[in-house]
């Protein structure tokens, strides 16, 4: 249960005490806390559901509303034989959130993810509301958010994946939202199930430290 939950569930059972105490029942009520505190704390857990409603919908915005730069992009050469990313280009300067995107071959049909890896050595598994990346029609997508300094150097990585491997990624995102913190995945824990099939290089062109 993330946090954001466990407040909302606290303000509720504070306003719930509240109420409940100056409930009057047969002309008298139950008067269990003095009324100087009773006022306060209704008022607290107020707080404390909006404060956890807010923090809750923040990290959970569906990924459509969000508007993500489209880089330079590369010429698709047909026909497709393999999983290849199309956009941003190799060395390619990009700003704190893009859409990344490539193709894949009509009989392709394991999940696409993409991993950042910056000069932390440590790998950042990237999803929207769908997790895995978006496939249609032999393209592939998925919004890509960096938290680097300016000019530091990424690399892209495209992976192919089974269920396993597209269940652990999931849930490593999941808790990590929850964490509200991002410890990055060592090279070791990323499982067997994943195959890399491409991979480019980038910079960023503006500091994205605490962006998102």
């Amino acid at each position: 249960m993330s946090s954001d939950i466990i407040l909302i569930i606290i303000g509720a059972i504070l306003v719930l005490i509240a109420i409940i105490d100056s409930i009057t029942i047969r002309g008298a009520s139950l008067n269990l806390i003095d009324i100087k505190i009773r006022i306060p704390l209704g008022l607290f857990g107020i707080l404390l559901i909006f404060f956890g409603s807010y923090a809750y919908m923040g990290a959970n915005m569906p990924g459509q509303i969000e508007k993500p730069v489209l880089g330079s992009k590369r010429q698709i050469e047909y026909p497709v034989t393999s999983v290849q990313v199309i956009s941003p280009i190799e060395y390619d300067s990009v700003k704190c959130r893009i859409l990344t995107y490539g193709v894949y071959p009509e009989s392709h049909e394991k999940d696409i993810w993409v991993l950042l890896l910056p000069s932390d050595s440590l790998y950042y598994p990237q999803s929207d509301h769908t997790n895995t990346s978006h496939k249609r029609n032999g393209e592939w997508q998925v919004i890509t958010r960096f938290g680097g300094d300016k000019g530091e150097k990424y690399d892209i990585i495209v992976y192919e994946a089974d269920q396993s491997t597209s269940e652990f990624f999931s849930a490593t995102i999941q808790r990590w939202n929850e964490m509200r913190a991002f410890p990055g995945l060592e090279l070791d824990e990323i499982p067997e199930g994943a195959r890399e099939v491409d991979r480019i290089s980038i910079y960023l062109q503006e500091n994205c430290r605490g962006v998102y």
